[in-house]
């Protein structure tokens, strides 16, 4: 009897997990409390456990080989998954705080690992709050590129401190990415869009993509297709405004 035949909860026409079994609430409080393991360090982080094929065995991981894309509240993964097969040789992780969004999204990446043998292996998630842990999983200048898309917008202005970009959090993502990396941001309220783009510009360590490097990047147009959010906004024929900012080193400090 085949795995799809014993488990309800993996599609038998795909192989891959049925989203109606890991539905959670569209957000979570980032300033709660969870309980989850965080590794002490960006060097206790187990690469083995996220790429299995790529790292054997446990412990550190070889440094000329470490994440370079963060997907911060990935959500169902859609876009990890896009740009896996994209960047095949670049290590790429989803941060998400849902419990059962992220079992769904392990799930998805087992699945896919198996169907597509040597495929996927460069991409992983992981259950854990961004907000207060990015330093955890990152050192100085490792990342290239970071991705907050469809952001819980966080209306009430009490409420404008769980913003995952803001820029007391800016100054964490500038530590962690590299001269050059890119921070890639969308949102389908016009308000958010102005507020990630207002705390960009006014970042004396970002500075917005040209208009001729946004068509030249083939990551921009996935940010509103390969997510499940901007595939339903694309359907109701919403709007979406998007803010991309490269990493600087500023005009008064040393490079």
């Amino acid at each position: 009897m085949s795995e799809t035949e014993v488990n309800p909860t993996i599609s038998k026409s795909t192989g891959l997990p049925r989203k109606r079994f890991y539905r959670a609430r569209a957000h979570s409080n980032p300033l709660s409390d969870s309980h989850f393991p965080v590794p002490i360090s960006p060097s206790h982080v187990d690469y083995s456990f996220h790429y299995p094929q790529l790292f054997p065995s446990s412990g550190q991981a070889d440094s000329s080989k470490r994440i370079q894309f963060a997907d911060v509240g990935c959500g169902f993964g859609g876009l990890l998954i896009s740009l896996s097969t994209l960047f095949p040789e670049t290590l790429m992780i989803g941060m998400e705080l849902r419990d059962k969004v992220t079992e769904y999204v392990k799930e998805r990446i087992s699945s896919l690992r198996v169907a597509n043998p040597g495929q996927y292996q460069n991409v992983s998630v992981v259950r854990t709050n961004s907000m207060k842990y990015i330093p955890n999983y990152f050192g100085k200048g490792q990342l290239s590129k970071m991705f907050f898309l469809f952001p819980d917008p966080h209306f009430k202005e009490k409420n404008h401190r769980r913003r995952v970009i803001s820029p007391f959090l800016l100054d964490e993502y500038a530590y962690v990415l590299e001269v050059g990396g890119i921070i890639y941001t969308i949102t389908d309220v016009e308000e958010l869009g102005d507020w990630m783009k207002s705390c960009l510009e006014n970042h004396p360590m970002f500075e917005a993509l040209t208009r001729k490097e946004l068509v030249a990047d083939p990551v921009v147009e996935l940010l509103s297709s390969a997510t499940e959010e901007g595939q339903k906004v694309a359907r109701n024929g919403g709007q979406t405004f998007q803010a991309v900012f490269r990493r600087i080193v500023p005009s008064d400090q040393p490079s």
